[in-house]
């Protein structure tokens, strides 16, 4: 069985080998991907949320929206964050980053919501726009963002044995006889997540159900989807509560990176997390 401590104690061993090149992995993921959403404003961090209407709520006046539902919700929301004082808020700032980053591969579903409401509303450019966004998103995150977390994940299980572990690591992911496979395997995890995100509660569950399928890429590139599938799920079986709170055990950090304005978070905490989990995979790997 595993716990919290060793785990971490291990990951601050590897960060320690590999510091430098451990930052700048975790930014390109950052910057690129949306991952450690507390960090940087990166291709995926714009100010849209993971609210589907944002667009409309910043192009359009309260007036103008034909939901009064939705902008009486808008102004309560506002209000309530007027009662907090602005710990609570970098608090709250903080939660909303890590649920924008967990979320980011949904992005483009989003895109697509928006703009059939913008049609709605007789916006037809602003559609066709937001719909080319959209497909450009969809085709980012297939070719781009979903091999590159992999990626990420084969230099952290690299680092864990090697010291002074290359950057270039990276790069075997985007093989030609690997990149297929890994990002057709890494959308199928996205569109059952997104589906199950239908449920909510399902959606949390199957997150951390598939949550070992990118280190199982990184070390498996020709895999198939199905034996992905069930060995991430035979490896989460019994631990996905545990690795929740282990999740939530960095919130103390992600917090402190932001009043750092994401400094903390590129220096240590982004590279420190990831090698965290990546002992984890480690871990569970060997219970198999």
């Amino acid at each position: 069985m595993w716990n919290r401590k060793e785990l971490k104690d291990n990951a601050k061993k590897v960060v320690y080998k590999n510091y430098w090149t451990a930052i700048v992995v975790c930014f390109l993921l950052a910057l690129l991907t949306g991952e450690f959403g507390t960090s940087i404003i990166g291709v995926w961090q714009s100010e849209d949320s993971i609210n589907p209407n944002y667009i409309l709520y910043k192009e359009k006046s309260k007036t103008q929206i034909q939901d009064i539902r939705e902008a009486e919700l808008i102004l309560s929301e506002e209000n309530i964050k007027q009662t907090l004082n602005e710990t609570q808020i970098k608090a709250l700032e903080a939660i909303e980053a890590n649920l924008n980053s967990v979320t980011k591969s949904q992005k483009y579903i989003f895109k697509v919501w928006d703009a059939i409401n913008l049609f709605e509303l007789n916006e037809t450019k602003l559609g066709i726009l937001l719909c080319i966004g959209a497909i450009i998103s969809f085709a980012f995150t297939i070719l781009i963002a979903d091999p590159l977390i992999v990626g990420g994940r084969k230099y952290f299980i690299q680092a864990r044995n090697e010291s002074g572990t290359k950057i270039n690591v990276i790069g075997i992911i985007f093989k030609k006889e690997h990149w297929w496979n890994i990002a057709s395997i890494m959308l199928l995890r996205n569109i059952y997540n997104a589906l199950w995100y239908l449920t909510i509660i399902g959606g949390v569950i199957k997150t951390y159900e598939y949550r070992m399928i990118p280190y199982i890429l990184a070390e498996n590139p020709k895999i198939t989807r199905k034996e992905a599938f069930a060995l991430s799920k035979q490896m989460m079986k019994g631990n996905k509560w545990k690795t929740f709170i282990l999740d939530i055990s960095f919130f103390g950090w992600y917090f402190l990176s932001v009043l750092t304005f994401g400094l903390l978070g590129i220096l240590y905490v982004n590279p420190y997390n990831a090698a965290t989990i990546t002992e984890l995979y480690c871990q569970l790997k060997k219970q198999q």
